[in-house]
């Protein structure tokens, strides 16, 4: 009878320990064996794919990538599914924030990819990030209209320092000022801005207009108001005398503009302020920046799936140890820190060695947001594990090597999480 059983037994265990064998237990075998061949795979190499490993600078960039990856990533999507899970536990819409935020597991790493190539994209008008950071310093730190604008050496202005400019001259009360500037596409001056009007003379004022010296279709000259020519509107004009600015004007819709009778005799100059670049936003997927944008797209998927898991330990804790802290003095931040995390402390232990185990073998994310040009910054050991092995310039001895190496990461982390199991099984 005994026979019997184990014989039904194994006949029911044999197509899991065929597959088994032919989808894990073989290739963990073959890629060890692998990676002690060259690149042909006919020479036997030795050690010498792994010492590669230690000593290419792009794969040691990966190696240093997947430690960030590991520390961080796991790190603070575990803090923030704790703090979404305590804050809507008592909070009436608690069900739809958690709905929410789980969403973007219901997106592959692919599709996901594709979102964040997006939003980190440079220019302000298709990256929603840049477009929120542009918001944010323009409010305080608005660009200029003009950042492109200049003079023409026939012009009567020259080059200040800095980026401004200023007259040849000084300039004297009752004499009309010319400030004529080029350099500015006529689809990018205001909106509103006018004709240009030819300043006039007389009055103890000092007078003049600025405008764009251009004149579409051909035809103007140099230094001389045309009637299709527009006025620089809101163009910042400064009047110096020995070191020190003594009056101050801005441009009229139609460019003119009128310093009082203390400009007499001064230098006009146009600050720099006035041909301040555009302000384009953080370069999100620049070398220095791009491994923690791709590390911030993946917490967005998987801070949900903390979440979770953490209200459901969250629910299971014993209200009345959480009352009792509460009645002998604690207030919420204590009972948070000295009761609810530690009662915690199995369910976080599942959450960060799952994510752990996780982005050891993270590549869709920054295989996709990564540009090609920032991927040797953006490197982990799964990407390079695909460039190594696939591609006109494959050496799958060293390809191999990783993969020992992502197993051997990985072993640890898988019996650390085992023995935790058991551990957790005997209570």
């Amino acid at each position: 009878m005994t026979g019997t059983r184990g014989l039904v037994a194994a006949g029911f265990l044999l197509p899991a320990l065929v597959l088994l064998g032919a989808l894990v237990v073989y290739p963990i075998g073959y890629s060890v064996y692998r990676s002690f061949f060259d690149r042909a795979g006919s020479a036997f190499a030795g050690l010498d794919n792994y010492v590669e490993i230690f000593t290419d600078d792009t794969i040691l960039t990966a190696v240093r990538n997947n430690a960030v990856w590991v520390v961080v990533a796991p790190t603070v999507a575990t803090a923030l599914g704790l703090i979404f899970a305590v804050l809507t536990e008592r909070v009436r819409w608690g069900t739809a924030f958690k709905l929410i935020v789980f969403m973007p597991m219901a997106i592959s790493m692919l599709a996901a990819g594709i979102i964040f190539r997006l939003v980190y994209e440079q220019d302000p008008d298709r990256g929603v990030a840049n477009a929120v950071w542009v918001g944010v310093h323009d409010t305080f730190a608005e660009s200029s209209t003009y950042p492109k604008a200049r003079p023409l050496p026939v012009h009567p202005l020259r080059a200040a320092g800095g980026g401004a400019f200023e007259t040849k001259e000084p300039v004297r009360a009752g004499t009309p000022v010319l400030l004529p500037l080029i350099g500015v596409a006529p689809r990018d001056m205001p909106p509103d801005a006018e004709p240009a009007k030819a300043p006039r003379p007389g009055g103890d004022t000092v007078s003049g207009t600025a405008w764009l010296d251009f004149t579409r279709g051909g035809g103007g000259a140099p230094n001389t108001v045309d009637a299709r020519e527009l006025g620089l509107k809101g163009l910042r004009v400064e009047a110096v005398r020995d070191g020190r600015v003594v009056a101050t004007a801005s441009a009229a819709a139609d460019g003119t503009f009128t310093l009082p009778r203390a400009a007499d005799g001064a230098v006009l100059r146009l600050p720099e302020s006035n041909f301040r670049e555009q302000y384009n936003g953080v370069d999100w997927l620049g070398p220095s920046l791009v491994t923690p944008a791709v590390i911030g797209s993946y917490v967005w998927m998987w801070a949900g799936f903390a979440m979770v898991l953490i209200a459901a330990g969250l629910a299971a804790l014993p209200r009345e140890l959480l009352e009792a802290a509460r009645v002998d003095g604690a207030n919420e931040w204590q009972v948070f820190r000295r009761v609810t995390v530690p009662l915690l402390a199995p369910v976080l232990a599942v959450v960060l060695v799952t994510l752990m185990i996780n982005v050891l073998k993270i590549f869709d994310l920054v295989f996709i947001i990564a540009p090609g040009s920032v991927q040797d910054d953006a490197n982990v050991l799964a990407l390079q594990l695909y460039r190594s092995s696939f591609g006109t310039d494959a050496h799958l001895g060293v390809g191999s090597a990783i993969s020992v190496l992502l197993l051997l990461l990985v072993i640890p982390v898988m019996f650390f999480n085992i023995r935790r199991i058991r551990k957790e099984s005997r209570r």
